[in-house]
């Protein structure tokens, strides 16, 4: 069970400030560890389950740049947040520019902090539900496994956009991968060396998101006690990806159309035009026109994020891709668990394949760690499946009247599994025999043969397979 309590380390030269920062978050029900200097905090993180840092620019050995990039090595999700004095403020704006979660200067406002560290620790709760980044692979792209139809047309829409300053619209389920497809957009492009800023909606409190975006000046509102700059502002010249963009307020809305339009805003509380060049990528789950229905979301804002969209796919609907993804989360969680598991046998393949997988690719992901953590042998059998797989994914046996031995049960249940993965792969494939036999990793004469074995042949698809393919 994932402890309640979230582990913050603090980095601080200063005895005195470590001191308060560490009452203050354990006062918020954190648990603390302390460092003296940027060595003693890597030792900590790398002995620990930090979920989130609270670093000093300035330290000796490592100061908090050299930390901030050390982190990020070994956890690419982990949020850091920085600490600065007034005269080093730029230095602080160009941390958040190659990768931390934001930045606070002493001397800090205590609501200030606790709101930074209740935004981080959303946000690194989000980013650890998300489908996590493939490594590049013979069946992938841009990080991203997979290849049936649907993914191929992923591939073929980013191939277009990808080098365009285009305004980008990423949909589909949660656990599909969107944050892949957003970085795929940035490190393809002419903005890779550029930064790329995430933000996610639904983790900012509503009445602070415009300050998020746009920044703010001294005094715009309780606790600004500083002018700070906006993740528009930081993005310039690279990338803002908007996770949740359904989560904005409509009053939001207004000021980040004009932004997207015209490449300008101001600050809150303040008069001078800023202005940026940002390529937008945005992302959600929700029905953005049935928000339009119910008022909550503008029209207008919409069809100008909408100008192109990646339609990322269920996984229920590309099943075909499910033993590629379970390969490489066996080799993921091989490194990661020091174990040596081979392969899934067609047994558990076979029920994985006839899951429906509501989590999607981050599901499955969760499952293979799991399948692996408990695999003792070089394979993942069934019994290493969590129940609710393995007992909705079962078929039964149809056999009735006279008794019937176990053999016979376990060769007709495997027959009825392997005629719904070939026929899910199929469908998959548009019935193309050729792609499905790759898919499956069979010949295309011994996947003739099973589908002839299994009487799938004459069966219609429920795609628009051609109907020439399936011999």
């Amino acid at each position: 069970m994932i402890p309640d309590k979230k582990q913050i380390l603090v980095a601080d030269d200063e005895p005195n400030l470590r001191r308060v920062l560490g009452a203050q978050l354990t006062r918020d029900g954190h648990e603390v560890h302390m460092a003296e200097d940027g060595r003693a905090a890597l030792r900590c993180l790398t002995d620990n389950h930090i979920d989130l840092i609270i670093t000093d620019l300035k330290m000796p050995h490592i100061d908090g740049m050299g930390l901030l990039r050390k982190a990020l090595e070994l956890d690419p999700n982990l949020p850091v947040v920085m600490i600065t004095a007034h005269g080093t403020v730029d230095t602080a704006v160009e941390a958040l520019k190659t990768g931390a979660f934001d930045y606070i200067t002493k001397p800090f406002d205590q609501d200030e902090l606790r709101t930074i560290v209740k935004k981080a620790l959303t946000t690194r709760d989000l980013a650890a539900r998300d489908a996590t980044r493939a490594d590049p692979g013979a069946h992938s792209r841009y990080g991203i496994i997979g290849q049936s139809p649907a993914v191929q047309e992923v591939y073929t829409v980013i191939d277009r956009v990808v080098d365009s300053p285009t305004t980008v619209l990423v949909t589909g389920e949660s656990g599909t991968g969107k944050e892949l497809v957003a970085r795929a957009l940035h490190e393809s492009s002419s903005r890779k060396s550029r930064p790329f800023i995430r933000v996610n909606c639904a983790a900012i409190p509503r009445d602070l998101i415009e300050s998020e975006f746009f920044g703010h000046e001294r005094g715009a509102f309780t606790g600004a006690i500083n002018s700070r700059p906006g993740r528009f502002e930081l993005a310039s010249g690279g990338t803002l990806f908007l996770d949740e963009i359904g989560a904005i307020p409509l009053e939001t809305q207004v000021k980040l159309l004009r932004a997207l339009q015209e490449g300008e805003f101001e600050r809150v509380g303040g008069v001078r035009t800023i202005q940026v060049d940002v390529r937008l990528v945005a992302a959600t789950n929700a029905d953005l026109r049935k928000q339009i229905e119910e008022g909550t979301f503008r029209e207008d804002l919409f069809y100008r994020l909408n100008v192109v969209e990646v339609k990322l796919p269920a996984l229920r609907d590309r099943a075909g891709d499910i033993p590629l993804l379970g390969e490489h989360f066996v080799a993921k969680y091989n490194k990661r668990l020091g174990k040596s598991v081979v392969s899934i046998t067609p047994e558990a393949l076979g029920l994985l394949a006839a899951y429906s997988w509501p989590g999607n690719v981050r599901e499955l992901e969760n499952v293979m760690e799991r399948a692996v953590l408990f695999t003792d042998g070089p394979r993942v059998l069934v019994e290493h499946l969590p129940a609710e797989i393995a007992d909705r994914g079962m078929p039964q046996a149809e056999v009735s009247g006279e008794e019937v031995g176990l053999k016979e049960q376990v060769r007709a249940a495997m027959n009825q599994l392997e005629r719904q993965l070939i026929y899910k792969a199929l469908e998959q494939t548009g019935g193309n025999v050729t792609h499905t036999a790759r898919l499956l990793k069979l010949s295309r004469k011994g996947l003739q043969l099973k589908m002839k074995e299994l009487g799938l042949r004459d069966v219609p698809l429920r795609s628009s397979a051609k109907d020439e393919e399936v011999e």
